[in-house]
C-alpha cells in the first residue's frame, strides 16, 4: 500500500523542524498580498493553517488576522513555530498538535484556511468537507507551495536530484510516494469537485540563490533526504553531493528562478 511507504508515515518529518524553519524559502510578500486581496472579505478575522509545519504561513499572515489557529501532526514543528512566534513578537497564534483531519472547530469559524505544501499528504475529500463547514460564507480554502530543488531544471538541480535519488533508492528499497493514496495532484479539480467556487491558481517567480549549506539544509527538511530518512548514510550522501556540485559553481552560489503558487477556492456566499 502506498501509505505504508516510509515518507508518508506520520513520523516522516520527525527531526526536520529546525531545518524546515531555517532553510525552506519564505513565501514572497507579493504572493501573500495577492492572496489576501483575492480573499477580499470585509474583514479578515480568523485564519486556520492546517499541517502548518513550523508556521511559515501562519506567522507571515498573523498580522492580517485577529486570531490564528495552526495545527501540525509533528510536535517538534509546533515547538519550533512557538519559538519563532516568540522571537518575532507574534502573540495571536494558537498552536495545536494533531492531525488536520481530526480537528474539531465551530461552524463558520474561519475567514481563511491555508494548507502549505501538504495537501497531497492529507485526506483531501475529508479536509474539503470540513473546510466547507469551518469557513464563513465567502471564506476561502487555499493550498500553497513552491518548486522543490529536487524538481528544478537548473543544471545544478538536476545533479542534486540525481545524487539524491541514488541515495534515496538505498534508503527506500520499496520506493517512495509523491502523494497519499487517492490524493489528486490537481488542487483546482479537487476544490471544484468539493463545491468551491471562483477557483483560481496564481503563480509567482523570484530569483533565489543557494549556498551548499542551504541546499543540504533544505534537503534535511524533506521526508526523503532528512537525517532520519537516510540514517547512517546521511554523511556519505552529503559528501557525495558536495563533490558532485563542486565544479558547477565558481563562487559557491547556485542560482535559480524559484516558483511559488497558490490555488484558492471560495465557499459559496
Amino acid at each position: 500500500m502506498p501509505d505504508e511507504l516510509p515518507n508518508l508515515r506520520p513520523d516522516a518529518f520527525a527531526g526536520t523542524a529546525a531545518a524546515y524553519a531555517k532553510f525552506r524559502p519564505r513565501y514572497p510578500r507579493a504572493l501573500l498580498d495577492d492572496l489576501l486581496a483575492q480573499v477580499a472579505l470585509p474583514r479578515l478575522g480568523r485564519l486556520l493553517d492546517l499541517a502548518c509545519g513550523p508556521g511559515r504561513i501562519a506567522l507571515d499572515l498573523a498580522g492580517s488576522f485577529d486570531s490564528v489557529r495552526a495545527i501540525d501532526l509533528e510536535p517538534e514543528m509546533i515547538a519550533v513555530g512557538k519559538q519563532e512566534a516568540a522571537r518575532r513578537g507574534i502573540g495571536n497564534v494558537k498552536w495545536l498538535v494533531g492531525r488536520a483531519e481530526a480537528l474539531e472547530a465551530p461552524f463558520a469559524a474561519f475567514s481563511l484556511i491555508t494548507i502549505g505544501e501538504a495537501f497531497h499528504r492529507l485526506e483531501q475529500t475529508l479536509i474539503c468537507e470540513k473546510a466547507q463547514r469551518w469557513l464563513e460564507p465567502s471564506g476561502c480554502l487555499v493550498t500553497m507551495g513552491s518548486e522543490s530543488i529536487l524538481n528544478g531544471s537548473e543544471p545544478w538541480q538536476i545533479v542534486v536530484a540525481e545524487v539524491a535519488r541514488r541515495w534515496m533508492a538505498r534508503a527506500f528499497p520499496r520506493g517512495w510516494a509523491v502523494a497519499k493514496a487517492g490524493a489528486k495532484l490537481d488542487p483546482e479539480q479537487v476544490l471544484h469537485d468539493a463545491g468551491f467556487v471562483d477557483v483560481i491558481t496564481r503563480s509567482f517567480t523570484e530569483p533565489h540563490s543557494w549556498t551548499f549549506d542551504q541546499i543540504i539544509g533544505y534537503l534535511q527538511s524533506t521526508s526523503v533526504c532528512s537525517r532520519k530518512a537516510l540514517g547512517g548514510d546521511f554523511e556519505a550522501f552529503e559528501n557525495d553531493l558536495a563533490s558532485a556540485l563542486r565544479d558547477l559553481s565558481s563562487d559557491g552560489i547556485y542560482p535559480e528562478q524559484l516558483s511559488f503558487g497558490y490555488t484558492l477556492g471560495r465557499k459559496p456566499g
